[in-house]
């Protein structure tokens, strides 16, 4: 059997996180939305979004990407809520079944607002 393989982010909410202002946190967020929305744009995220509902408070979100783990860890070392520390990144290679995931190129959120439009 032949396997593809993708690199998958875990983005978790660190014991440590800084406590912020809520002004500040959306700004921080809106921040890696646009983050988040140029790496697709360039052809390097295929699959991203958040988490609802996790068994735990750490776990925040989850990114498939065309990109290998290394140039993965630089990508999300330049995000801009990692770099405050209000997220860390778990990065891994992920082995499936060749053809069995299949992604389409959609449009992501910049903002908080903007995600806020699809509701």
């Amino acid at each position: 059997m032949r396997f593809d393989q993708h690199t998958v982010v875990l983005l978790l909410r660190p014991s440590d996180a800084p406590e912020l202002p809520l002004d500040a946190v959306d700004r921080l967020q809106d921040a890696h939305l646009a983050h988040q929305a140029g790496l697709v744009e360039q052809g390097l995220v295929l699959a991203a979004g958040p988490f609802v509902d996790a068994d735990d408070e750490q776990t925040r979100g989850f990114v498939v990407l065309s990109v290998s783990p290394q140039e993965a860890r630089e990508l999300y070392h330049n995000d801009p809520a990692v770099r405050a520390g209000r997220l860390s990144v778990q990065v891994m290679s992920w082995m499936v079944p060749e053809g069995i995931v299949r992604f389409e190129s959609v449009p992501m959120p910049r903002s908080i607002l903007e995600a806020a439009a699809g509701d």
